[in-house]
């Protein structure tokens, strides 16, 4: 059987007759496969029209395994920090030849994440079990990156911003973060939206399923749809803005909702402003 046939058959058992040592196996494998990239919560696949994304399903199904099978362990380090968490989970293992610069002050990197190489990682910072950061990425202070979310090459993680996870309904999709984006500072983007290459999320930006989004220069508005998730185009400069509420009252007092707006598509002074800081790295 295959790995993703034997992760169905152990999820798909009822709880109190899972065979645990079996399905360890399965999850052992999984997490494995997770950790050097080989096995991911979603992966691009090319089409004639651009890039889609593809959920696996089955690999957030050995995720949950890992918690349905861990028992609550402490877990905690030489140094007197002490943990406790589901002995499936401990922090993921690094060495000098990983290529992952993590700066100390208190990140985690939770077994069952990737990791590329070239890296920077500042502190603290939280990357969940699923998570994909690809090569080059920087993730700044106080950041998060959730469970499954998918990172690209290249991709600036502000200090303060939230990378949402998903880990349940397990068809859902995560959120994927593609090639060479900017996220500002206190960010916030959930639900399983998609940011397509070279985007620039401006500080502030929250970005959620439900929220649409508003394209100037296209005179467009973006929303998820039942099959597609809300999704950035490239090299759009995401801003927050707010539009009126409709209804007397509302008008009456002045109130506006917020909204995220596309106010430009991205040009060489945007470049200019958004580029990696080199000499840090």
């Amino acid at each position: 059987m295959t790995l993703e046939e034997r992760v169905e058959r152990s999820f798909a058992e009822d709880p109190r007759s899972l065979n645990v040592a079996r399905a360890l196996r399965a999850f052992e494998e999984l997490k494995a496969g997770l950790n050097d990239g080989t096995v991911r919560a979603a992966q691009p696949s090319d089409m004639s029209d651009g890039v889609r994304w593809v959920v696996n399903d089955w690999v957030k199904k050995g995720i949950l395994l890992g918690f349905r099978t861990g028992k609550l362990t402490e877990l905690s380090l030489g140094y007197g920090f002490r943990y406790f968490d589901k002995g499936t989970y401990p922090l993921k293992r690094f060495t000098k030849k990983s290529g992952v610069r993590i700066v100390p002050g208190g990140t985690t990197v939770r077994d069952g994440a990737f990791i590329a190489r070239d890296v920077v990682i500042m502190p603290p910072a939280y990357v969940n079990v699923g998570a994909y950061v690809d090569e080059g990425s920087l993730i700044d202070s106080h950041a998060l990156v959730g469970s499954c979310a998918q990172v690209g090459k290249r991709v600036h993680v502000s200090a303060g911003t939230q990378i949402g996870g998903v880990l349940e309904p397990v068809g859902a999709f995560p959120v994927i973060i593609e090639d060479d984006v900017f996220v500002g500072g206190n960010c916030g983007i959930y639900e399983g939206v998609i940011v397509k290459r070279r985007a620039v999320i401006a500080a502030g930006v929250i970005l959620t399923g439900s929220t649409p989004v508003y394209d100037l220069p296209n005179k467009r508005v973006y929303r998820r749809t039942p099959n597609v998730p809300l999704t950035i185009p490239g090299g759009a400069v995401v801003v927050p803005g707010s539009r009126p509420v409709d209804g007397a009252f509302a008008k009456e007092l002045g109130l506006t909702l917020y909204c995220p707006v596309i106010i430009k598509y991205r040009d060489s002074r945007t470049d200019a402003a958004t580029a990696l800081e080199g000499m840090l790295r």
